[in-house]
């Protein structure tokens, strides 16, 4: 696959990431919307260390500088 993300971006998601967890282990957010925003923490946290988002090909959107 061809990456796609940008610093910018990669660090944006892991912040996002990283938010979640702290919400959710200090159990402000519960049940299906904590099961539900975990899953989406994994994706950010993948998407981020490969560099490649699935969905901006199909969206047209590339965030990594070229070079």
């Amino acid at each position: 696959m061809k990456k796609n993300m940008g610093t910018v971006d990669k660090s944006i998601r892991i912040l996002v990431a990283a938010i979640i967890a702290i919400l959710l282990f200090t159990k402000v957010i519960e049940g299906i919307l904590a099961i539900i925003l975990l899953i989406v923490a994994v994706m950010f946290i993948v998407t981020s260390f490969i560099s490649v988002c699935p969905m901006y090909p199909v969206l047209g959107i590339n965030t990594r500088k070229k070079e």
